[in-house]
């Protein structure tokens, strides 16, 4: 059966898709911007605050669908700009200590409102 998850704590979608979707304890969670869900703006400058932020939404929507980040799997990183992959990285590897998901990173030619970053994860209950 699939769920879609809507938490107030993360950016709310602005088109026509979910902040996440859970199917047979698998949880999809859609590209996050480092979009502040209170101001509904990219505050962060630069990219280690921006993939803080990004990370702060992602685990705000783990939480409304109750997983946490030991249950992430996968991560897609999208950058703006291939230099920033260090500095990502930095701010990444604070937020998964072991057991670290597979991931791809690649820089695309552009993001929704002059974003840095954006990551979808995909996340699966643990037994």
């Amino acid at each position: 059966m699939k769920r879609i998850i809507s938490t107030p704590h993360a950016p709310a979608a602005v088109g026509p898709y979910s902040q996440a979707v859970e199917v047979n304890d698998t949880l999809y969670i859609s590209g996050q911007l480092p979009i502040n869900p209170v101001t509904a703006k990219i505050e962060a400058t630069d990219i280690a605050g921006q993939t803080d932020q990004v990370f702060k939404n992602i685990t705000a929507i783990l939480k409304a669908a109750e997983y946490s980040m030991d249950d992430v799997v996968k991560n897609r990183v999208y950058l703006s700009d291939i230099s920033n992959f260090a500095a990502m990285n930095e701010v990444y590897k604070q937020y998964f200590k072991s057991d670290f998901p597979a991931r791809a990173a690649f820089a695309v030619k552009d993001l929704p409102m002059g974003a840095l970053v954006e990551i979808e994860t995909v996340a699966v209950k643990s037994e």
